[in-house]
């Protein structure tokens, strides 16, 4: 008989006003009884619902029922048969709006944690293996097929991963010195520990993948001149690395970030640990984040982690338009976040080319727009002003515009992201294909990985790998 609590198994967390003492990893994940009496909690419904809810989707009810059972390394096999990441998966992916959202259990109560049983999962295998210890790919009877992969953010990462594993010659092209693309400069250790990236990344080259580090492609080499290499396709997964601005007065202020500017020089950097790295970020006593989306609240958590005295979110609609995860409004408002809603900034406050404060009108929300929410409405006279030491600026990015300067016949949207087949993440151009924020703007990891892998198979469909001796095993 299952489990038939309402609520979720509760996990364990540091404590808000500890935690922003330090970057360590805020929810600290279930112990296998937690584990196995949440899984107990799933009903195995026939139809799986849940899978139809996850992007790249993962074998839901098959891994939960080996938690359930005990059996942790053939809930691990079960994952990965669809998700060659579920360490990195089981903390970041917005589960509530994916997967979760379709579970029957949330009809009449919370739904099951699949997302923290995913993460349970991977941990667990992590631990029993040794961090060091990566799991090799057998079995993928090479095709001699060369692919290269611009990016090695979760788009590139997920369709090098794939065809990897069926036999590809696979490269991938990264600009920075460092892999993981958002999952390493843009999401915040305590979200994120760098070392499960590092280590799902291992993983991953011990399939055969090539890495070629510090090439722009566009720039070092064009996408033209890999197709002149050998290399029989191309994904671009280059992610939206371009930053929004306001366009108000003062933003070219010293003490004025982009979020993607601060993000990285704090995780790429390593400015989180400081003094031991001699790469800090100048933040004051007062700092304001204008957004409130998941890389709002993550500069915002920052920001307090690196000592300022008080920060706030500054969005222009209320709390119940936020498009942040409900886990990372919750847990931004226990680490003594302030959110001034319904305000709208017009102008940066400066002096002698500083930040001093920041000026916002109030709003009132008027009728839906085209996204649902409904539409920020200013009133008249009731303008305000606050003083600042800092600003960030958290409003979205876009992709860069390089690849398409570059490339000739690669077609764009007005926005900046390239066009595909939405069947098969094709580009205007033959055998290249693109996925994950560079084709829809900043959206979510599993998101990102879902068009990687959806773009692999595509790839595979049409250029015919020689396949698989068996089906995929990991060891």
């Amino acid at each position: 008989m299952p489990n038939m609590t309402a609520k979720k198994t509760p996990i364990a967390e540091q404590p808000g006003l500890i935690r922003v003492e330090n970057f360590e990893e805020v929810t600290l994940g279930y112990t296998k009884e937690e584990a196995v009496m949440e899984a107990d909690r799933c009903l195995n419904c026939k139809t799986a619902p849940c899978v139809q809810g996850c992007p790249v989707q993962v074998p839901i009810p098959e891994f939960i029922g080996a938690v359930k059972e005990g059996a942790l390394e053939e809930a691990y096999q079960q994952i990965l048969k669809e998700n060659s990441f579920p360490a990195i998966c089981g903390r970041v992916c917005p589960q509530e709006k994916q997967c979760e959202s379709k579970c029957v259990r949330g009809i009449k109560g919370e739904s099951v944690a699949i997302g923290r049983l995913e993460r349970f999962v991977a941990d667990d295998y992590r631990k029993n293996h040794q961090e060091s210890e990566v799991r090799n790919e057998v079995n993928a009877v090479s095709t001699g097929k060369k692919v290269a992969v611009v990016g090695s953010g979760p788009a590139g990462l997920a369709c090098a991963s794939e065809l990897a594993g069926r036999g590809y010659q696979v490269t991938i092209f990264e600009a920075l010195h460092k892999l993981g693309g958002v999952l390493v400069y843009g999401i915040p250790e305590f979200r994120l520990p760098k070392a499960i990236v590092a280590n799902e990344i291992e993983n991953m080259q011990a399939m055969g993948v090539t890495i070629e580090k510090n090439v722009i492609v566009g720039k070092s080499i064009t996408v033209e001149e890999l197709i002149e290499d050998g290399y029989v396709a191309i994904f671009i997964g280059s992610g939206a690395g371009l930053p929004r601005f306001l366009n108000i007065p003062g933003e070219n202020a010293n003490g004025v970030y982009s979020s993607n500017e601060f993000l990285t020089r704090v995780n790429l950097m390593k400015a989180y640990q400081y003094p031991e790295v001699p790469t800090p970020v100048v933040i004051g006593k007062k700092v304001a984040v204008v957004g409130a989306g998941n890389v709002a609240m993550d500069c915002a958590r920052t920001a307090k982690r690196l000592g300022a005295e008080e920060v706030s979110i500054i969005y222009r609609r209320s709390e119940d338009e936020i498009p942040a995860r409900l886990e990372e409004v919750h847990h931004a408002q226990e680490e003594g976040i302030l959110f001034k809603l319904l305000s709208n900034p017009t102008c940066i406050i400066e002096e002698e080319g500083r930040v001093k404060g920041i000026e916002c009108e109030k709003m009132a929300l008027g009728e839906p727009d085209a996204s649902g929410r409904r539409r920020p409405v200013k009133i008249e006279g009731a303008n305000f002003r606050e003083d600042m030491d800092t600003v960030i600026i958290a409003v979205g990015q876009t992709p860069n515009p390089l690849l398409k300067e570059t490339t000739k016949q690669l077609k764009v949207a007005g926005w900046g992201g390239i066009i595909v087949d939405e069947e098969t993440m094709e580009t205007s151009i033959e055998n290249v294909y693109a996925g994950g924020d560079a084709v829809t703007g900043v959206a979510t990891v599993i998101l990102a990985m879902g068009a990687g892998k959806k773009a692999a198979l595509a790839i595979d469909a049409k250029l015919g790998s020689v396949g698989l001796s068996a089906e995929i095993r990991y060891v």
